[in-house]
C-alpha cells in the first residue's frame, strides 16, 4: 500500500470537507423552495392583474387607465424580481 491510497478524510466526507448531511440545502428542499417562490410569483402576478383591472375600471380618463397599466406592469416585475432573488439565494 502506498501513502496516496490512504486518506485522512473519512469516506463519507464530501470533497470540500463537509459531510453530505451537513450540506447547505438538500436538492429536495431547494426544489420545494423554488416551487414555493414560483407560486409566490404567480400570486403576485394575479394580485397585480386584479388590482390593475380594478384601477383601470375606475379610471375617469385615459391617463388614469394608462397609469393603472403601468402600475400593473411594475407590480408584475416586482413579483418576478422577488422570486428570482429567492431562487438565487438558494442556489
Amino acid at each position: 500500500m502506498d501513502d496516496q491510497s490512504k486518506s485522512s478524510t473519512p469516506p463519507s466526507a464530501a470533497a470540500d470537507g463537509r459531510r453530505p448531511e451537513q450540506s447547505a440545502v438538500s436538492p429536495v428542499k431547494k426544489g420545494f423552495a423554488s416551487f414555493a417562490a414560483s407560486l409566490q410569483e404567480g400570486f403576485g402576478n394575479f394580485k397585480a392583474l386584479v388590482v390593475g383591472q380594478a384601477t383601470k375600471m375606475s379610471a375617469r380618463n385615459e391617463k388614469e387607465a394608462s397609469e393603472a397599466d403601468l402600475q400593473t406592469s411594475k407590480m408584475q416585475v416586482a413579483a418576478a424580481d422577488a422570486a428570482e432573488d429567492t431562487k438565487k439565494r438558494l442556489g
